[in-house]
């Protein structure tokens, strides 16, 4: 993929790129705001970094304490090397249940994973109940952000997809008369449900329990209206203790949405009476990316969005250019760590301005990184043959200061 050619899409309406940078502006400056009342934020931000940086390096101890307490919990703890035996697994504990309908929260993971499409080819019903999630799921489109997953529709293209699909009357989009509509339909899905998939957030390694944050409860209803849990994550997503999660909780809903706090911050530690837990824990290349000592912090990430809100870049050209589960600076350091060859053009789509890395809650040097990977990709060969010659031209040009 070329970034600077599917940006083009985008661009075919200067109208919405125009409003898609202002809302997403409007969400960064709502993050500014949160965070100067906020006592010490910059040291809060240090915790943070501090906390990820330790229990990186002690991954193996931490992720073993997590998966003991876990089970001593009545939980089943699952582990996956990649995609496909996450999927697998997932689909094995479904079909032992004679499972063929789900509701899901939102999850990266399972995004990142390509579970749906993997389930629903197997004969199960996915409903993702995200309402964001929902809306792009109907549109068979992907998430074009990490927190606000259909930023990139009107409101007037969402009423068209309902009247489509859930024979809502038209209403000149009033998202009041559609959330309730979504709130209906989602209803239905959830009481005829037969398990619960969410993702995780945080699980903490002293007490085995896993923390998911969202702002609808939708986790919340999926778990407490069926009898089997399922519990997605990646490998970095633990951290050592309770007290660290005080510190991430105070900086996640403020980077990535203005707000003090998630409405919802659910705690599930095990099984309800007579139900059934499971957690899969997902490698998928994550511990590469630890190997790469430029890049290795990138696992830091809590999947704020922040630096998608201020980046001049994707504000501008959409989530679905980077044709990546993570788009923005964040996804352009990750996705090239999983196909280098694929994604050799993301690092290019920054302006190196450093905004993103300004406001990264666990101190990620993302800007730094995005001018690593161009290093590497240079070295490599991986620019198209326009760019290879006009380089060489310029670090000729520009080594003798007489030219």
């Amino acid at each position: 993929m070329n970034h600077a050619q599917t940006t083009k899409a985008f661009f075919k309406d200067p109208q919405r790129v125009g409003w898609h940078d202002n809302a997403l502006w409007y969400v960064r400056s709502k993050r500014d705001k949160a965070a100067n009342q906020v006592k010490d934020w910059e040291y809060l931000k240090d915790a943070g970094a501090a906390i990820k940086q330790h229990t990186l390096a002690h991954l193996d101890k931490y992720l073993q304490n997590f998966e003991d307490n876990a089970q001593q919990n009545g939980v089943h703890v699952h582990w996956a090397t990649d995609a496909q035996e996450h999927n697998q697994i997932v689909h094995r504990i479904l079909a032992q249940k004679g499972v063929t309908r789900i509701v899901k929260s939102k999850s990266m993971l399972t995004e990142e994973c390509g579970l749906n499409p993997y389930l629903e080819s197997n004969g199960i019903e996915v409903i993702d109940t995200d309402l964001g999630e929902r809306i792009v799921q109907l549109a068979k489109e992907s998430p074009s952000h990490i927190v606000m997953p259909a930023i990139h529709k009107k409101k007037e293209e969402i009423d068209t997809l309902f009247q489509e699909h859930l024979h809502t009357a038209p209403c000149g989009g009033d998202p009041l008369y559609l959330t309730r509509e979504a709130r209906k339909h989602l209803r239905e899905k959830f009481l005829n449900a037969e398990a619960a998939i969410t993702g995780v957030n945080f699980a903490i390694a002293d007490n085995g329990a896993i923390v998911v944050c969202t702002n609808e409860g939708n986790a919340d209803m999926g778990v407490q209206l069926t009898d089997l849990h399922i519990a997605c994550m990646g490998i970095e997503k633990v951290i050592p203790s309770m007290e660290d999660l005080g510190v991430f909780i105070r900086l996640l809903a403020r980077s990535a949405t203005g707000q003090p706090i998630t409405t919802y911050t659910s705690h599930f530690i095990r099984p309800k009476p007579n139900a059934t837990m499971h957690i899969v824990i997902v490698d998928n290349g994550r511990t590469r990316q630890m190997a790469r000592s430029d890049f290795k912090n990138s696992l830091h990430c809590i999947r704020c969005g922040a630096c998608m809100n201020t980046c001049p870049i994707y504000r501008r050209s959409g989530g679905h250019s980077y044709d990546a589960t993570i788009p923005g600076p964040i996804g352009s350091i990750l996705s090239p760590g999983i196909d280098l060859k694929k994604y050799s053009s993301l690092p290019f789509a920054s302006t190196l301005c450093g905004s993103c890395t300004e406001v990264c809650p666990v101190r990620i040097n993302i800007h730094d990184q995005l001018y690593k990977w161009r290093q590497i990709i240079s070295v490599d060969g991986n620019f198209p043959i326009g760019k290879k010659v006009s380089m060489k031209i310029t670090g000729y040009i520009l080594a003798r200061p007489r030219l």
